[in-house]
């Protein structure tokens, strides 16, 4: 059984909800299947900013809300797991549905409902790591849609982004005599290499920038679950979700060079890229950036962070949101009919 959840309301100095806000939680119908979407903002009349989550496969909704929340106040928030992911996960839904071209498909249903229910024309779109190739080659299909677009652990040549994550690993074993790391390095081979080898050269890179201890870990997952609107006792369909789906959809994704698929995009660009990244290696987001031709694009670099600055960082990262994106965003008021159907909540999907 699916869990849908409950997300607190906004509420006012005297504990009533806020007028304007927008507080709820719903299976939408998208793509033909049930997808777990929550939109949460402190005025609808904010621009709407979804958020594209990583993977494929793993949503990191407990993320966004742990150390994204005050976004909610000058965004309205939408967070959508993914065909697949965490709570959208469902074993009815074939793999063949799992593909680029579905989640593309979905996403734009996704827009078109979050567009009318808050009587908006257009989105801001983040995305992190695949949610990065995801929201890029969305933005460059349907560019009037997206009034702009941020991206963290940001994609850019897939295959470049994976051989360098692996040669920094080897190298890095080969560094701190780790001698285990090393062979197993060495038996999956450079890329490109099976989901199961990305899962091997991953846990040791993991372990080599320290992330696999065990308080760490559950540190992580305490994080991950905290919300209200997830359990921990999630956590187990959550990460088969994300095993499963991440293996049907590698082959494809892996191959994926923005630098051939999306060379311009019609709209403001934001990369926010952490220095210590090793998962997509920042120089590979870099060598994309100065590629792609944008109306305006600015790179911000976040020192202290690896592949999730919005998670190491995050108090600048929400800063950097509402200072430099949020500003370049259209007003796009909603009519009174629409701020009545916001207030409505989950009935009106």
């Amino acid at each position: 059984m699916r869990h849908l959840g409950t997300t607190p309301p906004f509420r006012g100095a005297g504990g009533e909800p806020l007028p304007g806000s927008i507080a709820d939680v719903a299976y939408m119908r998208i793509g033909g299947v049930d997808q777990w979407v929550m939109i949460r903002g402190e005025d609808i009349t904010n621009p709407p900013l979804i958020m594209l989550h990583g993977g494929p496969g793993l949503g990191e909704t407990g993320l966004f809300r742990h150390y994204n929340a005050p976004l909610e106040r000058v965004f309205t928030v939408v967070y959508w797991d993914q065909r697949g992911a965490g709570k959208s996960a469902d074993a009815s839904i074939p793999n063949a549905s799992m593909t680029l071209e579905q989640l593309l498909s979905d996403l734009n249903d996704l827009v078109d409902i979050v567009c009318k229910r808050l009587n908006k024309t257009r989105v801001v779109l983040f995305g992190h790591s695949w949610g990065s190739a995801l929201g890029v080659l969305y933005a460059a299909r349907y560019p009037r849609k997206v009034a702009a677009y941020v991206g963290s652990g940001q994609i850019g040549d897939w295959p470049a982004a994976e051989t360098g994550s692996y040669e920094y690993a080897l190298a890095e074993a080969r560094r701190r005599g780790k001698r285990k790391a090393e062979r197993q390095l060495l038996a999956i081979g450079a890329p490109p290499y099976s989901a199961k080898d990305v899962f091997t050269e991953r846990t040791w890179l993991w372990r080599l920038d320290g992330g696999l201890r065990v308080r760490s870990l559950l540190d992580l997952a305490r994080t991950f679950f905290s919300a209200k609107e997830s359990s921990l006792l999630e956590a187990p369909s959550t990460w088969r979700a994300f095993r499963s789906t991440f293996g049907v959809m590698w082959s494809e994704v892996s191959k994926i060079d923005l630098n051939q698929l999306a060379p311009a995009l019609d709209l403001p660009v934001f990369f926010f890229l952490g220095a210590n990244d090793h998962w997509v290696p920042p120089e590979t987001s870099v060598t994309y950036f100065e590629k792609l031709t944008a109306p305006s694009k600015k790179l911000v670099w976040f020192e202290k962070s690896g592949h999730e600055p919005f998670v190491d960082e995050p108090e600048k990262f929400n800063a950097l949101m509402a200072e430099l994106v949020r500003p370049i965003v259209p007003a796009d008021l909603p009519t009174p009919s629409s701020t009545a159907s916001a207030e409505q909540g989950a009935a009106i999907y």
